[in-house]
């Protein structure tokens, strides 16, 4: 077999906390060697000249929605993972409340076959906790997604020993809990109240006001409770208060998404339910607070929780409209354009897209700049320019970041070795490769 080796050179590297000139060979799916500096002199058919840009670690992003199965009149796999190569992301973990959800190991084995006909990234799924959770006899370490907030497809667990069922086996079987935690009381009783307010559809901007920040601080402290008198591994997904930050240490570990670092409630005046998700985006002092907790390491990985859904359904208030809002293609120019203001630091970026989600997660083999690793890359340029309608990959077709401009573009994005991305181009015949997983 033809051995098919690419030379990246003269590229600005960030990696594991540092920037340097220099080169990366490839060789078929791998990295081999990382050259530093102008030493590399090699010359190869595949040779790719990256002056002025950086090269990062593709893009891990462990919260998205695919929507595939049963939600395909709004985001498939197909189109999810295209808008996923153009923003530089090279791997997802796929959330489970689809329909079917995926509850049992024979769904989960159904999506994983999906993945491999569709995917154009690394792919792996969630298996999803439920409150008749009993456990599962499987030798694949995968994450448990729980919903201790409401979600579709009956995934809510709000019974106190299926939570405590859920931890032991966790902790028992070395696998990391994911947890979405708002407290379902809190917030239905906050809408009952907001209804008569305000109306039987408030307005998108009480939405903060109706899923506070009581209603998460109170779930994630449970689930922190639960985690350090078990000893399993949690990790508290989308924090969206300065409250929650405090729940943080040893084995509770925390992830924020970037609309949470992007928006705050004044923006609902702008976008209105283009910006509502679960949790809602909340006050500029929670959202300062998540930048830098996010910078100074204290918040672990960031992810995008993109959940496509059609205009149609997010039209109406906080009764009425949809949450969710599609982010996968343009997270790490948002991301860069954090670091340009100075809220992070580019190399502290990386670390939480792509080292922080491979370490925590147990991804094996992907996530850094090593020889040995799987050569997924992602080039990314300085370049001013605005996001149009036309530039998106999502099958929803919308972004509530249509008309803003950025100045950094993704160049090309290489997955397991191949240039799967290049400068608008996707390679659609390529195909991702199941994620790997070890024990935590």
């Amino acid at each position: 077999m033809k051995v098919v080796k690419t030379l990246i050179h003269n590229a600005r590297i960030v990696n594991e906390g540092r920037q340097f000139k220099g080169a990366v060979l490839i060789e078929d799916d791998r990295i081999v060697e990382v050259f530093e500096g102008d030493s590399c002199i090699f010359n190869f058919q595949n040779s790719i000249d990256a002056e002025g840009s950086m090269l990062l670690p593709g893009v891990i992003d462990t919260h998205v929605h695919f929507r595939e199965p049963g939600m395909t009149h709004k985001a498939d796999i197909q189109h999810e993972s295209r808008a996923a190569l153009a923003g530089g992301v090279t791997s997802v973990i796929d959330m489970p409340n689809v329909n079917p959800p995926t509850t049992t190991m024979e769904r989960w084995q159904e999506r994983m076959a999906l993945g491999a006909s569709e995917s154009r990234v690394n792919y792996a799924y969630y298996l999803g906790a439920t409150n008749d959770f009993s456990g599962f006899k499987f030798q694949v370490p995968i994450p448990i997604k729980l919903f201790m907030g409401s979600s579709t497809g009956n995934m809510l667990v709000d019974k106190r020993e299926a939570l405590l069922r859920v931890f032991q086996f966790a902790a028992q079987n070395d696998l990391l809990i994911v947890a979405h935690c708002e407290d379902t009381p809190r917030i239905n009783e906050r809408m009952q109240e907001a209804k008569q307010l305000w109306g039987d559809d408030p307005s998108v901007e009480h939405h903060p006001w109706i899923r506070d920040e009581e209603a998460c601080y109170r779930s994630s402290a449970l689930a922190a409770e639960m985690a350090r008198k078990t000893g399993a591994q949690l990790h508290l997904a989308h924090i969206t208060t300065a409250r929650e930050l405090d729940l943080l240490g040893g084995n509770v570990t925390g992830e924020v998404c970037v609309p949470h670092l992007l928006f705050c409630d004044e923006d609902y005046s702008t976008l209105g339910t283009r910006i509502k998700c679960n949790p809602a985006i909340k006050s500029r002092k929670d959202r300062d607070a998540l930048r830098l907790a996010l910078a100074d390491g204290k918040l672990q990985t960031v992810g995008t929780d993109h959940a496509p859904h059609l205009l149609s359904e997010k039209e109406g208030g906080c009764a009425h409209a949809v949450s969710g809002m599609p982010m996968v293609q343009f997270s790490l120019v948002s991301m860069l354009g954090l670091a340009d203001e100075g809220i992070i630091s580019i190399e502290r970026m990386v670390d939480a897209m792509c080292h922080q989600p491979a370490t925590r997660f147990g991804i094996t083999e992907r996530g850094f700049i090593r020889p040995g690793y799987k050569a997924d890359l992602v080039l990314v340029k300085p370049e001013t320019w605005t996001l149009q309608t036309n530039d998106i990959q999502s099958k929803c077709g919308w972004s509530p970041l249509e008309g803003h401009t950025f100045h950094w573009r993704v160049q090309q994005t290489f997955l397991n070795g191949c240039l799967a991305y290049d400068k608008g181009n996707i390679h659609d015949d390529l195909r991702g490769e199941p994620l790997n997983f070890e024990r935590k």
